[in-house]
């Protein structure tokens, strides 16, 4: 049986945003406070391929802070496939710790396709 699941992400979790990094080829996250233009923010911090200023991800909150000045100081394709990235390894993660096996499939569209397969049947 398949099931089609939309995810709305926040970012909650350091490990699947170092997984992201990695995935993608970034540097990894740093915990720090960060310059935007026009203001200061805490958290941790990604810096994305050609953005002036680092995304920072408040891990409590789930929420994201970033200046890209309407795309001037950074495309918004780049944080949306970071986003993407951060979510395919956060439910990676999760299936793992509960002893499943995840397959994953980049789709034509550029959409990622993940199988989780549950040991023993579906609970």
């Amino acid at each position: 049986m398949s099931h089609i699941v939309q995810i709305q992400t926040q970012v909650r979790d350091e490990a699947a945003v170092a997984a992201a990094c990695r995935r993608l080829g970034l540097a990894p996250p740093i915990q720090q406070t960060a310059k935007l233009f026009t203001s200061t923010e805490t958290g941790l911090t990604v810096k994305l391929p050609g953005w002036t200023y680092p995304v920072v991800f408040d891990v409590a909150s789930g929420g994201v802070k970033f200046d890209n000045f309407g795309e001037r100081w950074g495309k918004q394709q780049e944080l949306e496939k970071f986003l993407q990235a951060y979510a395919c390894e956060r439910a990676k993660i999760e299936a793992r710790k509960k002893g499943h096996t995840v397959s994953e499939q980049t789709l034509a569209d550029g959409s990622i396709k993940l199988t989780i397969q549950v040991a023993g049947g579906a609970h």
